[in-house]
């Protein structure tokens, strides 16, 4: 036999269908090809749009932006950075900018990791650990603190109750208590034992002032059905 016999075949350049065989390397050649068809603008199955990467948002900072904050039915406003918290920009914000004092500091920073509850605000009618927020998602939201609890001159019947059921000690957790307590009796103005202690379960006293807290939430609720609310 002839050195030339014993030399395997030479793969075939044909086609699989002209060859009647299908092999793995022409599956292969056939999928790349497609993929690089179907990415190529304008061209292919799907064409480019199909593939467009959706527009970024413009960037806001890392400078301050001016936004305004519509706090206690007021308006500010405020030049911050992106990452000023809600907490932070009522605190220590307002006041920038302005000849008149501005004191809203009733918000308290305790933990400062969305915990105690002590920074508690309502926001367009729902509470939250305004450590937590962001001012600038605060844009075109109302914004109401302890200090915008009150009636006018009037305390709320909430303020009024923690003060003769003497549901405070050290403090620090009272003004997130009254605002959370406040959110409850809007939304809910008679609620049960259990429906008080489910809705300020956001909220930590360190001095254990539970019980007292829970009587004055009680005790403001009457008060309200009496008055008709």
């Amino acid at each position: 036999m002839s050195e030339e016999s014993k030399k395997p075949p030479a793969p075939s350049s044909a086609s699989p269908e002209a060859s009647g065989r299908f092999s793995r390397r022409w599956f292969l050649q056939g999928v790349a090809l497609s993929a690089g068809t179907a990415v190529l603008p304008g061209e292919g199955l799907l064409g480019g749009s199909a593939f467009a990467a959706p527009q970024a948002p413009a960037r806001i900072g890392p400078e301050p932006v001016q936004i305004a904050l519509s706090v206690n039915g007021k308006d500010y406003q405020v030049k911050v950075e992106p990452r000023v918290t809600l907490l932070n920009a009522l605190r220590n914000y307002l006041n920038l900018g302005t000849n008149t004092p501005i004191d809203l500091t009733g918000t308290k920073r305790v933990c400062d990791r969305g915990s105690c509850g002590s920074c508690t605000v309502i926001l367009d009618g729902k509470t939250v650990y305004s450590c937590s927020v962001l001012a600038v998602e605060c844009q075109g939201k109302k914004i109401t603190t302890v200090e915008g609890v009150a009636e006018g001159n009037q305390p709320h019947p909430i303020q009024q109750a923690f003060v003769e059921c003497d549901g405070l000690m050290c403090g620090f957790c009272t003004p997130g208590f009254i605002v959370s307590s406040k959110a409850l009796l809007d939304r809910n103005p008679h609620p049960t034992p259990t429906e008080i202690r489910r809705a300020l379960n956001g909220n930590i006293c360190r001095c254990g002032t539970y019980n007292r807290v829970f009587q004055a939430v009680e005790l403001a609720s009457i008060r309200m059905k009496v008055k008709g609310g």
